[in-house]
């Protein structure tokens, strides 16, 4: 089939998000200026840059409320944390994707314990093997065909990583250890269960 996205696709559900797959999700904790602690996941997520590392998630659509908490969170105090979330947190991110009033501690909510961050004022999951403390850069505006939505690009710069020493082994992340959770469209997810190298040509 070819699908022209400005005209109806014929399938059942909507198959761009399963054209991008696997998509890592960012699992975003955020501090409200009157200080609400928010936890939410992205799978519109990844790494944009190197020298200085930076990430990026883009929150999209339609919201409870105009925008939503944790875009909100960070253009308001320009802090945010990156929890990356395993297999064997599953559920747990799960629940915090609920459209909760913004007040709601998403880390209570999924019954999650929350640790001090070091440089941040966002707290982080203690039991994420990496998260990464980030700064606010800035926010780009995309376009939105939905009707009251806002697509939105946050780009923040990571200035500080913290990594459970379990999952290093010889100096390096051992992935196949950590399981971490991928976004596949749908409802559908995958962990990442098996590693292979190629190395690159000279």
């Amino acid at each position: 089939m070819f699908w022209n996205t400005n005209e109806p696709h014929g399938l059942p559900h909507n198959p761009f998000k399963s054209c991008v797959a696997p998509r890592p999700i960012g699992w975003i904790s955020s501090v409200s200026a009157d200080g609400h602690i928010n936890l939410a996941p992205y799978s519109f997520f990844n790494a944009v840059g190197s020298e200085p590392p930076m990430v990026m998630f883009s929150s999209t659509g339609v919201a409870p409320r105009p925008t939503k908490d944790t875009v909100s969170n960070i253009e308001a105090t320009g802090e945010f944390v990156c929890n990356m979330v395993t297999w064997e947190l599953r559920d747990q991110m799960n629940a915090t994707s609920a459209p909760a009033p913004a007040e709601t501690n998403e880390f209570e909510l999924a019954g999650l314990e929350m640790e001090p961050s070091e440089l941040v004022k966002p707290p982080r999951v203690k039991a994420a093997p990496i998260q990464m403390e980030c700064t606010y850069v800035k926010t780009i505006d995309l376009p939105c065909d939905t009707p009251g939505g806002r697509n939105v690009m946050i780009i923040g710069q990571v200035i500080g990583i913290r990594i459970n020493d379990a999952f290093l082994i010889d100096g390096k992340i051992d992935m196949e250890k950590i399981q971490p959770l991928a976004r596949m469209g749908y409802q559908d997810y995958s962990s990442v269960e098996k590693i292979f190298t190629l190395n690159r040509p000279k």
